[in-house]
Formats: structure tokens, sequence, C-alpha cells
């Protein structure tokens, strides 16, 4: 069975969102499922970062593009049971053989009480068969709200029959949003998705809206920014950013 992690600080921010009310009835709660970072990103490349096992010690090896170093691969470093949860869900998909058995996989492993799932706080769609299922559950259970970012626009191009890609709907109860900084970005404006973009300052936006609290991601609507978030490595033009930021792009704080 596959672990679902429950609402971190930022997607807390969800259960206040009016327009996902009906997602939330009866006590209904805010989840991700979640897989180890950079591992699990075949398009990374401006922020690819992931751990791996130096002698004895969980390290962090950032990309050869790296520019901006994924939040989610330092949370793995600094917590051992969540880089354990999420290695164990890549163990359990690597497994599953075609989209079927990936729906099925995450069907039978949803929280009863779920209302909105994330794909994903950390990882991404390594495989076109995980795409495929998740796109299936989203069918089966439309009671539930699917919504992610991904930089998988090698298998997103095989995805043929969304709703509505600019405004990001796959499905109507499943969003995506495109992180631009990928290795397929070219493919961006062949499949006119929307898309969210990392910035280094409010005043790189281009008038793009930001999404604080992934309220954006969550609910249909164009493209938009994320401020930079996350530890990143001393000395570092982002680390700079990030310090001229003041909290600003984190999951705890607006």
């Amino acid at each position: 069975m596959l672990k679902f992690s429950p609402a971190n600080a930022k997607t807390t921010a969800l259960y206040n969102v009016a327009e996902l009310t009906p997602y939330l009835q009866g006590k209904r709660k805010v989840y991700s499922l979640d897989l180890p970072a950079g591992h699990t990103c075949p398009g990374a490349d401006l922020c690819k970062s992931m751990v791996v096992l130096q002698g004895e010690k969980h390290v962090i090896q950032d990309g050869p593009s790296c520019q901006f170093r994924c939040f989610t691969a330092s949370q793995e470093v600094v917590y051992s049971n969540t880089r354990k949860a999420r290695q164990h869900n890549l163990d359990c998909l690597t497994k599953m053989r075609g989209a079927e058995q990936c729906m099925r996989l995450m069907r039978d492993s949803l929280p009863a009480n779920c209302g909105i799932v994330r794909f994903h706080v950390s990882g991404d769609f390594f495989k076109l068969a995980y795409l495929q299922g998740a796109i299936a559950l989203a069918a089966e259970r439309p009671d539930v709200l699917f919504y992610g970012y991904t930089k998988s626009l090698n298998f997103l191009r095989r995805i043929t029959d969304w709703v509505d890609p600019s405004n990001g709907v796959v499905r109507n109860n499943f969003l995506l949003t495109v992180s631009e900084g990928g290795k397929f970005d070219s493919l961006i404006p062949q499949l006119g998705v929307r898309t969210a973009k990392v910035v280094y300052s409010e005043a790189e936006t281009n008038g793009l809206p930001i999404d604080h609290d992934d309220s954006h991601a969550a609910t249909k609507g164009g493209s938009f920014a994320l401020l930079l978030h996350g530890v990143q490595p001393a000395g570092s033009e982002a680390s700079k950013a990030l310090s001229a930021l003041k909290g600003k792009g984190s999951y705890a704080r607006k």
C-alpha cells in the first residue's frame, strides 16, 4: 500500500479556499502522494537535486544545471522517515505494470477521508503508466480533487484529451500545472498548458499572480509564479535571493 502524507504548512491553506469547500465537506482532508526528489523527476533541470548515500551518510547531490535546489531534497536529508516513506512509494509503483495496475494501487491506498490529493510535494510522474493511472483514478473518484505540478512533458504530450490545458484542466477534478525550467520546456507552446515559474523576487513575475498557498494550482486558471523557497546552497545566487525575500516564498509564511 502507498503512504499518503497529510497536508503540510502550505497545502493546509487549501482548507480556506471557498472554491474547494465541496471536496472537503464531512471533515475530509488534504493529502499528498510523494516520491523521492530528483530520482523520480525525468524532466527536472534547473531544480534538479536528489539525496544520495555517500558512505554512511545521506547528502544532497545537485544536478549539473541546478540553479535553485529542490526544497524537498533538503527534507529527505533531515527527516529519515520522510525519505523512507517516499522510497517505499516509489518501490510500490515501480512494481506496477501498466496504467490499470497503477490506478488500482492508488485507489486501494487512498485514505478513506481524503478530499484533495496533490501529486506531488516531492517527485514527479516518472513513467507514462503512472500518469495514465492517476488520470484514470480521477475518473473513478469524481468526489476527490487531484492536482499537481509536473515537468514530465515527455509523458504529458501523450495525453491528448485534456478538458482545458490553458487552465490546467486534465479532467474537471484533475488539474496539472507544468513547472518551467525543465528539460522538455520546448514542448510547452505545443501543448498549450498553463505553467508555473519560480522567480527570485516579486519584481520578476512580469504580471503573473503569485501562488503563495497552492490555491492557484488547485483551482482552474491561467499561468502563475512561485517565489523561490527552500534551503539553498550557501553563497549561491538563489541563497542571496531567498535571504532578500525574508521568508515570503516559504511554505510557512506568505
